[in-house]
């Protein structure tokens, strides 16, 4: 199987279990950690074009888990973490984990944060090196082992 198939299907799967958890996924802590994750995925290489910019925040909208909120809400909390992270990405970054960190205090929103990270990063069709390591640094964040996700 070709790693885009692999890819591909990982993610269907993980959002199919992110699905089966969307009641218990309404937390502020979750919205917070959730839209902070998507940003360090889109800035993972350092940059953001307007497409990805766009791309990404497509993708928040129309995915079913993150409809418990609402969307011009999610936007906003999404421009905000990627406007830090590229002003200054290493110190941007650092704020950013904090928020991540918020889904620490409940195991189900700690791995469905990171499960929509590998959603947004393999939505492209390449989960590439540099998106696989900030999911990778969540997962250390969540205290979560990353190998749990193939990482």
């Amino acid at each position: 199987m070709a790693l885009w198939d692999r890819i591909r299907e990982s993610a269907q799967s993980m959002q199919t279990q992110l699905m089966a958890k969307k009641n218990d996924l309404k937390s502020g802590a979750f919205r917070d950690a959730s839209m902070a994750m998507c940003a360090l995925v889109a800035a993972a290489d350092g940059s953001v074009d307007p497409s990805e910019r766009q791309r990404v925040a497509q993708l928040i909208a129309t995915n079913e888990v993150l409809q418990n909120f609402p969307a011009d809400d999610l936007q906003r909390r999404f421009n905000d973490y990627l406007d830090k992270l590229t002003v200054d990405f290493a110190f941007g970054k650092v704020s950013v984990l904090q928020e991540v960190a918020k889904a620490k205090k409940k195991p189900a929103e700690a791995r469905a944060v990171i499960q929509i990270g590998i959603i947004i990063g393999g939505a492209d069709g390449d989960f590439d090196k540099t998106e696989q390591a900030v999911v990778r640094e969540a997962c250390f964040t969540l205290e979560l082992p990353p190998d749990e996700f193939d990482l």
